[in-house]
């Protein structure tokens, strides 16, 4: 448990320079060999209880808006995030669910109609590798995906892994699948460190910049994370170019009117009030 910056789901264009609750358990429904969490996802580190009713208690407190349900899949804790994501809804704040998005329809439509933004990590537009290397299936996380597009605020991240799904080719069908979405989709392409099962070197920097570009050419709001490129965090009017969120680490500054940008008054898709 811990207050978190909102940009650490990382969520860009919801509530940007927030702070939120930010919970988790252990375990994951999935195993990927390159697990970036594998200490808290692939193990039991222990920890304590808190009931629902606790939770709620401290959520809007410290100035957070709400609750993140993070660190581990929380499909797999679902009924304890359901009851407590119902709590947080009836209390006024907000409920973000960071997940890898394996999780079946049935769940998804109960709990969806309390969730106010998503955060689902897309791992590979490959089944072969979604079978092998993690240990699930594909479909579930681009139905997923493409409900939660419809229903709440939406933004997927793409952890690039050498040999994995580094290949331009497979990157192409992604951001196909990305512009299908509702809305103005949000995509976070990510460096994976080796670390867990997967031993590769990190992520050569000048693969992740061809992919920046290359979905900079195809959607409005593009990001790199777990590198050090304020400009490549920032976020930008896709009209007029100009820098209408400043990020720096988790420093941010935000020149935002209301969801117009300044210079030239286009509307940012997201929630920056």
């Amino acid at each position: 448990m811990a207050l978190d910056p909102i940009e650490k789901k990382p969520l860009y264009h919801f509530y940007p320079g927030t702070k939120i609750l930010s919970i988790g358990s252990a375990g994951c429904n999935l195993r990927c060999c390159f697990c970036q969490n594998h200490e808290i996802s692939q193990a039991n580190p222990g920890g304590k209880t808190i009931l629902p009713e606790e939770m709620v208690n401290q959520a809007g407190k410290n100035g957070s808006i709400g609750v993140a349900y993070t660190y581990n899949e929380p499909s797999i804790w679902f009924e304890f995030v359901l009851d407590c994501s119902r709590l947080v809804r009836k209390a006024g704040l907000k409920n973000v669910l960071v997940t890898n998005g394996y999780i079946s329809s049935e769940p998804l439509e109960e709990i969806i109609g309390c969730i106010d933004a998503m955060n689902i990590d897309l791992k590979s537009m490959n089944h072969e590798t979604y079978r092998k290397i993690c240990g699930g299936e594909l479909d579930p996380v681009l139905q997923t995906i493409r409900r939660a597009s419809e229903l709440t605020h939406l933004e997927v991240t793409h952890l690039v892994v050498p040999e994995v799904n580094d290949r331009i080719e497979e990157f192409d069908l992604l951001l196909d699948f990305m512009k299908e979405l509702k809305g103005n989709p949000v995509l976070h392409i990510s460096r994976y460190h080796p670390g867990f099962q997967y031993h590769k070197p990190a992520t050569d920097i000048s693969v992740l910049n061809k992919f920046y570009c290359r979905a900079k050419e195809r959607l409005s709001f593009v990001y790199l994370g777990n590198v050090s490129d304020s400009r490549a965090s920032s976020t930008t009017c896709p009209s007029c170019g100009k820098i209408v969120i400043e990020r720096s680490g988790y420093q941010i500054t935000n020149l935002m009117n209301s969801s117009n940008c300044p210079e030239c008054g286009r509307q940012i898709s997201g929630v920056f009030q």
